[in-house]
């Protein structure tokens, strides 16, 4: 055990990896939040897998808590060992289709079946299943979480309640996150079951390039609705400076100061408490002409999926054209319900985030550090304890928090299989790399349709834009909602990592930038400033031109 909250590798499924679960915690995860809801996102995890009817007997071993995520030297993992049985048990499922849709381009060894991982009655719950998620026209109950969670918002005692008010607050947060996290993953597979659907009829008719235009600008998705909103603000008829428009920025931080960087970690700082980060954003979109504009992308967008449907259901027979339109139906709103999911999710977090703002507060007056995020390098037992006598934790936060600093400089292994190597074979964030050649590429997973020509611009921090701007190429290594802003501010986007149900890809199919994900290394090797090509139709992307 490395770091505070890490926890043993599962011995019945080994293998993890950071693919998807890197842009949900993509920083050394904070032990205040872990012991808040890490395992509260276990078991609302295997909650939701029961309903799906994907569980069999002997699949969770009674003395293994934590099985499908984990977190090791600091970082979190998904069990992909458990998460390709749905490509085992679903029926007409694969594994190679799950490792494509959840963790990109990765070295995980090839999948070896083992006795236990067929199994006949899972495969049976989840065909009927499937047939209950095609006829999916609405998802009411993401409607009821919503008030559910503005309720529990509601219930903040206040920034004067006593400290144990707030403290059975932010504890009393566990049950619903539970529940939300379970209808997260109720979505989330259900995207994937139906999607799969989906992508099994363009295969029948040879036509499975057409997948990205059909899931291309379906709207409503709430994810992508900071970065529209952020450039109806950088092109607002106001100056800046004016107050007409700094009202109009307090507007949008009401609405969405809630997202930003690594936000489900209690001690991040969301747009509301770093808006910094929001306006650098909206100043690099300035820039962009009205190409950019997510409104006239969006008709784009809806027009090329019009087209690409019209033409799959052309080539379909009348019996594959009934479950053609299905599933493309319940597709479009289990891909609108996930990301609905999450942003309740992330509302709700935010209220338990400030609960321990102002106990963190407090803390400090009464002796504890400067910085009250980094109380949450305690537990939530040690921080209560801390609350009291701040001078008793102050030796363990400087320790962790120099521990955090060491490994937040290591890059993670993207895959860990049955052992986690030391700490001395993960690679240093500041390593140089081989960069490549004008003429060479890289093959990745094609997020979002088109084709874009244009200057590398290599971003590490969202904070840091840099100068990207029209004409320039987005490279990020992850993208959470910090970054995906920055898409409007650039022609096109690549990133190191990623897959076809990652937040870079949702986004960017709403707001029309061609992209490509699971880029592995783009970050490190492809040169900055060089002139590339990026086709978000096949995922590969050129370097044309050394800079």
């Amino acid at each position: 055990m490395i770091w505070a909250t890490d926890n043993p590798l599962s011995k019945k499924w080994p293998l993890y990896t950071r693919g998807n679960v890197g842009e949900v915690f993509p920083e050394v995860v904070l032990p205040f939040t872990w012991d808040l809801i890490g395992g509260e996102a276990e078991r609302g995890w295997r909650d939701s897998y029961q309903r799906l009817g994907l569980v069999a007997d002997g699949d969770f071993p009674p003395d293994e808590d934590m099985i499908i995520l984990g977190v090791f030297g600091g970082y979190c993992y998904i069990n992909a060992s458990y998460v390709r049985i749905l490509g085992v048990r679903a029926p007409g499922g694969s594994v190679d289709v799950i490792d494509k849709q959840f963790f990109g381009e990765s070295d995980a060894p090839a999948y070896v079946e083992r006795p236990g991982d067929k199994n006949l009655k899972a495969t049976a719950r989840l065909g009927k299943l499937v047939l209950k998620l095609l006829g999916t026209k609405s998802l009411p109950d993401l409607e009821d979480d919503k008030r559910r969670t503005a309720a529990w918002v509601g219930q903040f005692p206040g920034d004067n309640a006593p400290d144990d008010d707030l403290l059975d607050y932010i504890v009393g947060f566990k049950p619903l996150f539970r529940h939300l996290f379970a209808r997260h993953i109720d979505n989330t597979f259900g995207v994937a079951l139906v999607s799969g659907a989906l992508s099994d009829l363009l295969v029948k008719i040879d036509r499975e390039d057409l997948l990205v235009s059909i899931l291309g600008g379906i709207g409503d998705v709430e994810s992508a609705a900071p970065s529209s909103a952020m450039w109806d603000l950088a092109h607002s008829s106001h100056h800046p400076d004016s107050p007409e428009w700094q009202t109009e920025f307090t507007s949008f931080l009401d609405k969405f100061g809630s997202r930003g960087p690594n936000e489900w970690d209690l001690g991040s700082e969301p747009w509301a408490h770093r808006p910094s980060l929001a306006l650098a954003a909206i100043d690099r979109m300035r820039g962009a002409d009205a190409s950019h504009d997510p409104l006239s992308q969006a008709k784009r967008l809806a027009s090329e999926r019009a087209q690409a449907i019209k033409e799959a259901r052309g080539k379909l027979n009348p019996i594959d054209r009934i479950m053609f339109d299905k599933a493309l139906r319940a597709t479009t709103v289990y891909s609108q319900g996930r990301e609905r999911s999450k942003t309740t999710i992330i509302r709700a977090i935010q209220s338990a985030r400030r609960a321990h703002r102002v106990l963190a507060a407090r803390a400090t007056e009464r002796g504890g550090v400067a910085n009250p995020a980094e109380s949450c390098l305690l537990t939530v037992d040690e921080f209560k304890h801390y609350l009291a006598t701040p001078a008793d934790y102050m030796n363990m936060i400087a320790e962790r928090r120099e521990l955090q600093e060491k490994l937040s400089n290591l890059i993670p292994p993207f895959i860990i299989d049955g052992e986690i190597p030391p700490l001395e074979q993960w690679e240093d964030r500041g390593a140089a790399a081989e960069t490549l050649a004008a003429g060479t590429e890289i093959q990745g997973i094609a997020g979002c349709p088109g084709v874009a020509e244009g200057k590398a611009v290599v971003v590490l921090d969202p904070a840091d834009p840099r100068d990207l701007g029209p004409g320039d190429v987005l490279i990020a290594p992850i993208t959470d909602p910090s970054w995906t802003p920055l898409f409007l501010a650039a022609e096109a986007v690549v990133v190191d990592v990623g897959a076809t149900m990652s937040h870079a890809v949702i986004v960017s199919r709403e707001l029309g930038i061609p992209c490509v994900v699971s880029a592995v290394g783009a970050t490190r090797t492809i040169p900055d400033g060089a002139t590339i090509s990026v086709d978000g139709n096949t995922g590969r992307v050129t370097v044309i031109e050394l800079p």
